[in-house]
């Protein structure tokens, strides 16, 4: 007979065994004691059971000695399938994925920032129906979803509390979708999913302790300390954009004044690019917003600063210069080893990067900067999507939720 206690460390051991599949594979049974510490009659018990369960293979590893090849272990791909999701203001992401986190299918799709919440809710369930049906086109079983969103979220209930740039509130998302789907489902800020997809997957791979910065329509910031998410006391941790930097400054979405998304984001730099031509006119952006600023994107003030424009140009630098104050903050709080900057960041880099760096390291203590990295996003529009992957799988593999 198992008592409870003896069900909760096999349940223990079959995790840590899961995890250091997942981080060394491939790797030897004696490996696997070796680095958890169990015994090795404990480990190929475990190990046995989840080949049983179809998440662990074996295969064999040729070694360069005489004798039989040695057999190693690893997660098998085909042991399901996971969704990872962010909803933002005007677009959403999926990725669907194997077992392994290596991307079966992915996409992206606008939306308008005037649809209504059932309508935009809509539109993720159909594109979650979507990534489903592939899933069992390829006999993969789904795992879980995980969701990231722009806002902050009681994780205990996961449940939308507040999201301003997108004016939803109250939204117990969690159960919505455990009703419709049937799966265990996954709710986080937007970019501490996006932290633990650089993370995992990313320019932060291997670093412990790191901030990660990333703007669309509002500024977020996910905080890696030790090789785990900072989520504070009651989970609301990382809310970087709405620290007050210009009591004096523009209106934030959050309903505060001069919080600091207000000075960096891509509506700050259009903001400066629009105030600039009311002072002086520039014939070449008339012509290329075919005579209506309101045309002008961050995009396109992005590109024709990389080609010469001199308005454009200096709106990115002076925002490149608020968001390198505001980091050098950041460095002085929390030593990071690693700034990671993502989002429509990226692609300023070549202009944002030099001064961003210049800022930091004459604005911040210089014991905190020592050995400091500055670091942009190579996951692109993905990072937040993987790291709803990766929850998924941290879930499983770490507290074994997969029965």
């Amino acid at each position: 007979m198992i008592t409870g206690d003896q069900e909760k460390v096999r349940k223990i051991n079959k995790s840590i065994v899961m995890n250091t599949l997942r981080l060394h594979a491939p790797i030897s049974r004696a490996r696997v004691a070796n680095l958890t510490g169990l015994n090795r009659g404990t480990v190929s018990n475990i190990v046995n059971v989840l080949i049983d369960d179809g998440l662990v293979s074996e295969i064999e590893q040729q070694e360069f000695k005489v004798g039989r090849p040695g057999i190693s272990l690893r997660l098998r791909p085909d042991g399901g399938a996971v969704i990872g999701l962010e909803i933002g203001v005007d677009f959403i992401t999926i990725v669907l994925t194997n077992f392994v986190a290596e991307t079966i299918w992915e996409t992206r799709i606008e939306i308008s920032p005037s649809l209504s919440q059932t309508g935009i809710i809509g539109q993720a369930e159909q594109l979650v129906e979507y990534a489903l049906s592939i899933a069992r086109e390829q006999d993969l079983r789904p795992l879980g979803i995980g969701i990231g969103l722009p806002g902050l979220i009681n994780l205990d209930r996961g449940e939308l509390i507040i999201a301003p740039n997108l004016n939803w509130k109250n939204l117990p998302l969690r159960v919505m979708w455990d009703q419709r789907f049937r799966l265990t489902v996954y709710i986080e800020n937007e970019a501490n999913l996006a932290a633990l997809g650089e993370y995992y997957f990313g320019v932060a791979s291997g670093v412990d302790n790191f901030i990660y910065l990333s703007s669309g329509i509002g500024l977020g910031g996910g905080i890696i300390i030790n090789g785990s998410l900072f989520r504070g006391g009651h989970g609301y941790a990382g809310e970087i954009g709405h620290t007050q930097r210009d009591p004096q400054g523009e209106m934030c979405g959050c309903g505060r004044i001069g919080c600091w998304e207000t000075q960096v984001g891509p509506r700050a730099v259009l903001r400066r690019v629009k105030k600039e031509l009311e002072i002086q006119s520039d014939q070449f952006l008339l012509n290329a917003c075919q005579g209506d600023f309101n045309n002008l994107t961050f995009d396109k003030v992005v590109k024709f600063a990389l080609e010469g424009n001199n308005i454009c140009n200096l709106a990115i630098k002076d925002v490149a210069t608020y968001l390198g104050e505001g980091i050098a903050d950041l460095v002085n709080v929390f030593n990071p080893e690693l700034v990671v900057i993502g989002g429509a960041f990226i692609l300023g880099k070549d202009i944002l990067q030099p001064i961003i760096e210049k800022t930091i390291f004459s604005g911040a203590l210089q014991p905190s900067a020592d050995s400091l990295r500055i670091a942009f996003s190579e996951r692109g529009d993905n990072a937040c999507a993987l790291g709803a992957v990766a929850i998924v799988l941290d879930n499983i593999l770490r507290e074994m939720t997969l029965n």
